[in-house]
């Protein structure tokens, strides 16, 4: 008697009467491939409760630099791509990893160093204050990861005229890591570091370092989101991936990224209209 309910209960499930809990809850998130500036800023720990109350979709997030995000992505490794640095997101598009490329929102880069500032960099010209780093041969710290971040840079040494590729600064050191272990590596050395507001205003760390340069237009960083092309690999969650590349961009999801504070002081500023 006691095992009739049962079997017909699992009978049930089968032919879809009865909703199997487990089964449900499979596939309720998706992988995003993003940079250690969106998750050491504490941007994504204030965003995506925000995103999961609104669409009940958990988001896991792989924190790599641009370059290594978007490698993770062309693998079939992630849902979806979030990261900063426009040129290569371009090329990840137009190479078929990605759709449509959406602008997000934008913060600045901003060289810090120390407060004493041995170099004399400080002021707004970015590649004057380079100069002035490479002729001192104080310590600089590259994040040296293909990150965006470290794209920037290489983009601002070569507007120097000083190709680091070729003959590095004496000071000049890479430690093939993300912003906010760079972040303490200059704080250590006492010396200067590129890095992006978001990450800055969110370390703790900073010893004697302060922001020395920032203001120059060249210093502009913008992030953009993508999800992956299901033609490169089918098995991408491409309902849910869609559906936070269109909360991330509605007024919802704007609302949120401008929300996000610290100190009173706002470390994203949302674009998607752009």
């Amino acid at each position: 008697m006691t095992r009739r309910p049962l079997l017909a209960t699992f009978f049930a499930a089968l032919l879809g009467a009865v909703p199997l809990p487990s089964a449900l809850a499979q596939g309720s998130f998706i992988v995003m491939a993003s940079t250690t500036s969106t998750e050491q800023s504490g941007l994504f720990a204030h965003l995506l409760p925000a995103f999961k109350q609104a669409t009940g979709i958990d988001v896991r997030v792989v924190a790599l630099g641009t370059g290594q995000a978007l490698d993770t992505a062309r693998r079939g490794d992630a849902d979806v791509v979030f990261v900063h640095d426009q040129v290569a997101e371009e090329k990840f598009v137009a190479e078929g990893f990605g759709l449509k490329r959406l602008p997000v929102m934008y913060n600045d880069f901003i060289v810090v160093g120390p407060k004493a500032d041995p170099a004399a960099t400080r002021g707004k010209d970015v590649t004057a204050a380079l100069k002035k780093v490479a002729a001192a041969g104080v310590p600089f710290v590259s994040r040296g990861d293909k990150s965006g971040t470290h794209a920037a840079e290489l983009r601002y040494w070569k507007a120097a005229g000083i190709d680091v590729a070729a003959a590095k600064p004496a000071g000049y050191k890479e430690c093939g890591c993300g912003m906010g272990p760079a972040l303490n590596m200059a704080s250590s050395l006492n010396g200067y570091v590129l890095t992006d507001r978001g990450t800055w205003l969110n370390f703790r760390n900073r010893g004697e370092l302060a922001v020395l340069v920032e203001g120059d237009r060249r210093l502009f960083n913008q992030y953009g989101v993508m999800v992956v092309h299901p033609a490169r690999h089918a098995h991408v969650k491409l309902a849910q991936a869609q559906r936070f590349a269109d909360w991330i961009v509605s007024p919802a999801g704007q609302a949120a990224i401008a929300a996000y504070k610290i100190g009173g002081e706002q470390l994203f500023f949302p674009n998607a209209g752009m």
